[in-house]
């Protein structure tokens, strides 16, 4: 690969919503990676899961005397997403047998890779922007995702 073919890759990247391409020709390795501004994402902005209508749906039919089963979530104020940086397919570790990137309890620090994103038979390594304890995994491993969806929630505290 030359150089001019290089400069028109980080020109694309740099048009698109693709925060980071891996090209590999033989022992010949590029990553290009779209430098990012720092962002906060707020939980309260995201829409309501489709998990707290079960959630209240099973309070009000549990009788009073008993305790909840689990753990209740951190303030939702506090949390923060991890979101997709592009569209893809969402997988949660490298290949089968392999160890998951992220559970639930997981601490994470910036940097750390929390997921896979295939795109275009492109694997993409989703590394986390924020440090926390994961609170909440809110994708199925192996399906699609949406370019700023949320992936997973984030505990900073």
């Amino acid at each position: 690969m030359d150089i001019k073919q290089i400069q028109e890759l980080v020109k694309l990247i740099n048009k698109s919503n693709i925060g980071e391409l891996t090209i590999e020709e033989g022992e010949t390795k590029i990553t290009i990676k779209q430098k990012k501004e720092p962002s906060q994402t707020i939980v309260s902005s995201m829409p309501v899961s489709s998990s707290a209508p079960v959630q209240q749906q099973a309070a009000i039919a549990a009788p009073a005397n008993t305790t909840p089963t689990a753990p209740a979530l951190p303030k939702e104020d506090n949390l923060i997403a991890v979101r997709s940086p592009m569209i893809g397919t969402f997988y949660r570790q490298a290949g089968p047998g392999k160890p998951i990137f992220a559970n639930v309890g997981d601490e994470i620090e910036v940097g750390k890779v929390v997921c896979i994103i295939e795109a275009m038979k492109l694997f993409n390594e989703i590394e986390s922007e924020v440090k926390g304890k994961i609170v909440k995994v809110l994708v199925e491993d192996a399906s699609p995702v949406e370019f700023d969806q949320p992936l997973f929630l984030v505990d900073p505290s």
